[in-house]
């Protein structure tokens, strides 16, 4: 569904974020991007998006490269829901997330019925609809969680990235989140996203993306890329993977995951 290959990408010159990157995402997997803070991952989920143009080496998209892609055609096939959002302005939820029916109207279309019903469908799946009415502005933090999720969603993607989906929610809403993950996955959405934390990768991703300096360290089924190893390389302070009732869990043995690498 996704492949990259030999991507090198910078800001400034000198400066590399993704190094000779190359890896593959197939077709209705879940794929977690796995490394520490600082590491080029929102820079490769903005670069696999079309957002960023790397400066050499391919991207295919669903066997086109990307540069074959109208931006519009983009959007029909992948959405994003980015690690924060600002509002600009004091929308109300059902407002907001029609907006991510757009790629899918004509130009100076509005919104018809069937558009409103897939929103409210939507806000019902991830059950926030009793959140219809309120302004974005208002909602916890949790709560805007699943509003971009529904805007996202209402798209209908092929491919759904997430840029650290689970970093700013409680325990109860996480497990939500990745359920909800799972339950897309069940219907063959691609769903890709990064994240420093092991734990939520080993909760429901099947293949995993070690980055490291913005480059693949390793890259594969978790049962054989999530080790204590490979962890311990990635993160740069040493980590147990264990296998704890049929899933498996990490432990910080020293320190704290990145600590090595601070890089905001």
């Amino acid at each position: 569904m996704i492949a990259l290959k030999n991507i090198q990408f910078h800001y400034d010159p000198g400066k590399t974020i993704l190094n000779d990157l190359s890896l593959s995402v197939q077709k209705g997997s879940i794929t977690a991007i796995l490394g520490p803070n600082g590491t080029g991952k929102t820079t490769l989920l903005h670069a696999i998006l079309g957002l960023l143009a790397p400066q050499a080496g391919e991207i295919w998209i669903a066997g086109r490269n990307i540069s074959a892609y109208k931006r519009s055609e983009l959007s029909q096939v992948m959405s994003l829901v980015p690690q924060s959002e600002v509002v600009p302005f004091n929308f109300k939820v059902i407002e907001y997330v029609l907006l991510g029916r757009t790629p899918q109207l004509g130009f100076l279309d509005m919104p018809s019925e069937h558009d409103i019903e897939l929103v409210r469908n939507t806000l019902e799946m991830l059950e926030v609809q009793l959140l219809e009415d309120r302004p974005v502005t208002e909602l916890s933090g949790g709560e805007q969680q699943m509003v971009v999720l529904a805007r996202a969603l209402v798209q209908e993607p092929q491919v759904l990235l997430l840029d650290e989906p689970t970093s700013h929610l409680d325990l109860s809403n996480k497990g939500r989140l990745l359920k909800i993950l799972q339950t897309l996955a069940q219907r063959g959405v691609t769903i890709v996203f990064s994240t420093h934390d092991p734990d939520a990768a080993a909760m429901i991703a099947d293949h995993v993306i070690l980055l490291k300096a913005g480059a693949v360290l390793d890259a594969g089924l978790i049962t054989e890329v999530l080790t204590s190893e490979k962890l311990t390389q990635t993160y740069g302070t040493e980590v147990k993977v264990l296998p704890i009732e049929g899933r498996l869990v990490t432990l910080l043995i020293n320190g704290r995951f990145g600590e090595k690498e601070k890089v905001s």
